[in-house]
């Protein structure tokens, strides 16, 4: 097996992941996972598809990220991470895709429109 590569989205994060056969490093902008992402939640929730496919210490990743918040960029690398172990395996499509790790979080921030304060909030209107 060599290098597999693909993409995860959220929000307007991209991480582009790329999984090799490995000892289970997670290498993420050149730099160490715990390093990047100080949250235990945030580690979680990159480290969750190999939990679910018990393969922990199975596969080297190496992400590049851009864009958007820690958490956005924390779900795209999942993403990203999740698509590559169903291309080496196709039996870990049915352990990932009933928690909803394969499916893309259509979810943006929606625009501010013209004449208002936010996307939604209008200024107030006062009657005097």
């Amino acid at each position: 097996m060599d290098v597999i590569h693909k993409i995860g989205r959220r929000k307007t994060a991209v991480a582009r992941v790329y999984i090799s056969k490995g000892k289970g490093a997670i290498t993420i902008n050149k730099r160490d996972l715990t390093e990047y992402f100080p949250t235990a939640t945030l580690q979680y929730k990159v480290k969750q598809p190999f939990a679910l496919t018990n393969n922990e210490d199975a596969y080297d990743v190496k992400v590049n990220v851009y864009g958007g918040g820690i958490t956005g960029q924390a779900e795209a690398i999942r993403l990203g991470i999740s698509r590559a172990l169903c291309e080496v395996d196709a039996e870990h499509r049915l352990a990932l895709k009933p928690e909803g790790l394969l499916t893309r979080d259509p979810r943006m921030v929606e625009r501010k429109k013209f004449g208002q304060k936010k996307a939604r909030k209008k200024f107030q209107f006062s009657k005097r």
